[in-house]
């Protein structure tokens, strides 16, 4: 698609939980958009919080040379920041299904302390 509705209609790469977790350990960044609370109640075990409202003004403190994989809840805010980032010309990946996704493939989600966490 060229033209304005391609822009507007065109989709960010996607993720699963797993490939997520794969582009992780090979040193992608996984950054995580939602709101505190649901921060702290958990998250990936080494994901960066920026919340989507913080994330303009946070940019440069994702370093550039990185793949981002953006996550939230459910994929809606995690696409958003996506195409934020993509917009600045960084390589970004959306994890798709978000952070309940993740849980469901049985990845470790941890609250504050290390502690097991629960997606909020």
């Amino acid at each position: 698609m060229s033209g304005w509705p391609g822009r507007l209609f065109r989709r960010r790469p996607r993720a699963s939980a797993e490939q997520a977790s794969q582009l992780v350990r090979q040193g992608a960044i996984l950054l995580d958009v939602r709101e505190g609370p649901e921060w702290r109640a958990g998250h990936a075990p080494g994901a960066q919080h920026i919340p989507l409202s913080h994330l303009p003004a946070r940019m440069k403190d994702l370093p550039p040379q990185h793949t981002v994989v953006t996550v939230c809840r459910s994929g809606h805010r995690s696409d958003l920041a996506a195409r934020m980032l993509a917009r600045e010309g960084r390589e970004v990946i959306n994890l798709s299904g978000g952070m309940h996704a993740w849980a469901r493939a049985g990845l470790p989600v941890v609250a504050a302390g290390g502690r097991a966490g629960r997606v909020a």
